[in-house]
């Protein structure tokens, strides 16, 4: 007996992981997880879903980052007539808007006309000029860490991909015919944070609800100011993420569930695929 006791535990420790829910070392062998009560944490499925890609902040933030710019420099290759350069800086390396709708640009004309309803996921990573998709990625990059720490990568990547959807889904049924951009999804953060500030209260709670509110005031007068600004996905983008953030809670009140990192696995699958699906057929069409 005494010489298998070292054998039984070099076994135990082999078949030890992480649980893919909560982090916590267990058994491969467990039929649900002693401290989430996740139901066969060994199984390879729920470590694929659950923790590749959405485990790291840094790694979250570049992958999104990256599909925007690589889906920018796509529609930069496919514009008829080649680079445009104008001189208004608003239009500067600006995409045609034929290849805008054959990559995933939603509204009226996308879904009414082509029933495409798979463009509420591609639009938020289609922009129509440099400008536009700078200023909407440096906002990512200021809001994302905030969001990350307070309700986690797999929340806060829900968050981000149903808002812009929800933003979308709004601007649709306002009428807007055409449109594209990060910001109903950027938004959605803004409309969580501004949730978590306001829910959590103190003085902590207090600042992050003044600082984030001044900046959806902010987003709300440049709306009014500029033309040509999708208020409608802005403001539908927004109540989505505050909504979202009420049904999922943040860190301090509700620890990310397996739930929220099923949503987000499938978030993430569905962005992956609309992403290639527009891409094939918009290179279709141009061939």
């Amino acid at each position: 007996m005494v010489t298998k006791e070292p054998s039984n535990g070099n076994v135990s420790r082999k078949r030890a992981l992480l649980c893919p829910n909560c982090r916590r070392l267990v058994s491969a062998d467990e039929p649900q997880c002693p401290y989430c009560g996740l139901p066969t944490p060994g199984a390879r499925w729920k470590h694929a879903i659950l923790t590749r890609g959405l485990n790291s902040e840094k790694r979250l933030i570049q992958t999104i980052i990256t599909a925007n710019v690589l889906m920018y420099l796509i529609s930069l290759i496919m514009t008829r007539g080649g680079l445009r350069l104008s001189a208004n800086p608003m239009f500067f390396l600006s995409p045609d808007s034929r290849g805008l709708l054959l990559l995933g640009a939603t509204g009226t004309i996308p879904i009414d006309r082509l029933h495409h309803w798979w463009s509420l996921i591609s639009a938020s990573y289609l922009h129509g000029g440099i400008l536009h998709i700078v200023f909407n990625m440096l906002a990512l990059r200021q809001i994302s860490p905030l969001i990350i720490h307070e309700y986690g990568t797999h929340r806060m990547f829900v968050i981000y991909t149903l808002s812009g959807v929800g933003g979308f889904l709004l601007s649709y049924l306002a009428g807007v015919g055409s449109t594209i951009g990060a910001s109903a999804a950027v938004c959605g953060l803004i409309g969580s944070a501004i949730y978590y500030g306001k829910r959590r209260g103190g003085n902590y709670g207090q600042a992050i609800y003044r600082q984030v509110g001044g900046w959806a005031l902010g987003i709300a007068l440049f709306g009014v100011i500029v033309p040509g600004i999708n208020n409608w996905a802005h403001g539908g983008g927004m109540a989505t993420g505050i909504l979202l953030s009420f049904a999922m809670g943040y860190n301090e009140r509700q620890p990310v569930a397996f739930s929220h990192r099923l949503l987000a696995g499938v978030c993430m699958a569905a962005t992956g695929g609309t992403l290639l699906w527009a891409i094939f057929t918009a290179l279709f069409y141009r061939l």
